[in-house]
């Protein structure tokens, strides 16, 4: 059991020692995630369509 305790105990000073984001970096991380997400999204959907309008062009007249 001391162990266990000696191991919180431990953590807890190390979480302190954590360098934690700013709200403003959280927000601008999170907005900058999102956007990328959105912009991959986009350009593997219009490959997506390309692929597909050239598939039926040529195979499926």
């Amino acid at each position: 059991m001391n162990k266990v305790i000696t191991f919180l105990l431990e953590a807890k000073v190390e979480l302190s020692r954590v360098n934690w984001p700013t709200r403003k970096q959280i927000t601008m991380y999170t907005l900058l995630v999102i956007a990328i997400s959105l912009a991959v999204a986009f350009f593997l959907g219009s490959l997506d369509f390309l692929f597909s309008s050239l598939v039926t062009r040529f195979l499926i007249k």
